[in-house]
């Protein structure tokens, strides 16, 4: 079974303003008050501009993305953090990867995680960034990323179509 996910994450109210700003964004609610927007391939040309597009991205270590979209998250991060994450999974093993922006600029990250790399004792990047975000294990439940609801669609498209 594979997973597959590329998002914006943070509180419901700051990236409700931050979808306002580009008309393919749409908002997902997750538990704790967060919520996350699906990195579609509509959001991440939205976000990089034409201009930028060809550009790879120099200050998050995030190579699908130009320089424009991680302007847009510094320039989001100064109302409150917001983390980019990604992960791919296929049959048990992939990767993960997960930075978070606050006040404007990189606040933690990049952090990745490879494909058969144990996964370390603070936790895989994706629970970092969203323990970054304020996000926190519940009780019964493995970690933050299983806390939020991460594991509720197993791809970004999915994502997507749930959206407000």
């Amino acid at each position: 079974m594979s997973y597959e996910l590329q998002a914006l994450i943070g509180t419901r109210e700051l990236l409700t303003v931050a979808a306002a700003e580009v008309p393919a964004a749409r908002v997902v609610p997750l538990a704790q008050g967060l919520a996350l927007i699906p990195v579609t391939s509509a959001v991440r040309a939205a976000l990089q501009g034409e201009a930028d597009a060809r550009k790879p991205g120099s200050g998050s270590g995030f190579g699908r993305h130009a320089d424009g979209f991680e302007l847009r998250l510094a320039a989001w991060s100064k109302a409150g953090p917001i983390a980019c994450v990604e992960a791919e999974y296929f049959g048990g093993s992939g990767t993960q990867r997960a930075a978070v922006w606050s006040d404007g600029e990189v606040a933690l990250g990049p952090l990745t995680i490879g494909e058969f790399e144990p996964s370390p004792a603070e936790g895989t990047p994706i629970s970092r960034a969203l323990r970054r975000i304020g996000a926190r294990t519940e009780e019964g439940r493995v970690d933050e990323f299983e806390s939020v609801g991460l594991g509720r669609h197993r791809s970004t498209g999915g994502w997507a179509e749930h959206a407000d």
